[in-house]
């Protein structure tokens, strides 16, 4: 872990408390989970207690305490992406990765979620991979999509 870089990401904010849980994002965009040396970091640097740091950290489910891969799928499982098909797709990106969900690859390439919504119903099923959505998702056209991540 690089103190330099937890410093910037505290400095950006004014080292204000009241920024934890900015903070706390830009840590996990940065590394794809919050090591507990960042944690201990932002609780000296902010004067936060780590208890504290620590519950926002496990309350949030945007906030992993374990590594996730480079590269974050969600499936969308909610009603209007199920009924189009989502459980095939999900069974697609299962065979391709080897993963279930809430796993995480050995290489850290992937980490495969599922979600209740992306809030992008009409283009269901939805498959969103780094924050970038793909929609009307076959099984075909999921093999093409995890190649371009690979």
């Amino acid at each position: 872990m690089d103190n330099e870089k937890i410093d910037r990401i505290i400095n950006k904010h004014q080292g204000e408390a009241s920024s934890l849980i900015q903070v706390l994002l830009e840590i996990q965009s940065e590394y794809h989970w919050l090591p507990r040396e960042a944690l201990d970091r932002v609780s000296l640097k902010l004067q936060v207690p780590l208890t504290r740091i620590r519950h926002i950290a496990t309350f949030y489910k945007a906030f992993s305490l374990v590594p996730k891969g480079r590269h974050e799928i969600h499936i969308c499982l909610g009603t209007a992406c199920h009924v189009r098909g989502a459980p095939r797709v999900l069974d697609a990106v299962q065979q391709l990765t080897g993963l279930q969900p809430g796993e995480t690859d050995l290489d850290f390439k992937f980490s495969l979620e599922t979600v209740n919504c992306l809030g992008c119903c009409a283009l269901g099923p939805v498959m969103e991979i780094d924050g970038k959505t793909h929609g009307k998702m076959s099984t075909a056209e999921t093999s093409d999509v995890i190649k371009n991540y690979a």
